[in-house]
């Protein structure tokens, strides 16, 4: 069970960055962007609530990742949403097959954002209670 209120956010779009940064800060969750795979890594064993993946990041091979990330057994619990443009049907079922527990699309990604991160966030607060 994840026990830190982070979200881990791996991509290097500043438009999603500036959305990521305003919702989780509603939330109240604390969010971390990293470029570097060895900063996702580290970040991965702090056990975050959520990671956030731009499947277009140039940082790091996103699916590839994901794959790693969820055949770790200390990494395997911890939630990863991906998002991706809609048009990129086959990128969306490769991150999906590599073990993404769920991919949106860039639009979708935008206007559910807020519910998503206070879902998490209402979850991690129900665990401390």
């Amino acid at each position: 069970m994840p026990v830190s209120k982070k979200v881990v956010a791996v991509l290097d779009d500043l438009f999603f960055t500036v959305k990521i940064m305003d919702a989780a800060k509603r939330a109240g969750l604390e969010i971390v962007f990293v470029k570097e795979e060895s900063k996702v890594w580290e970040l991965a064993k702090e056990l975050p609530t959520l990671m956030i993946i731009d499947l277009n990041t140039k940082a790091v091979n996103a699916v590839d990742l994901i794959q790693r990330l969820k055949q770790q057994p200390e990494t395997k619990q911890i939630s990863l949403l991906g998002f991706v443009s809609h048009v990129q049907v086959d990128l969306k079922k490769e991150a999906q097959a590599a073990g993404a527990d769920i991919v949106l699309p860039r639009s979708t990604f935008s206007t559910t954002l807020p519910s998503i991160l206070q879902r998490h966030a209402d979850a991690f607060t129900e665990t401390d209670s």
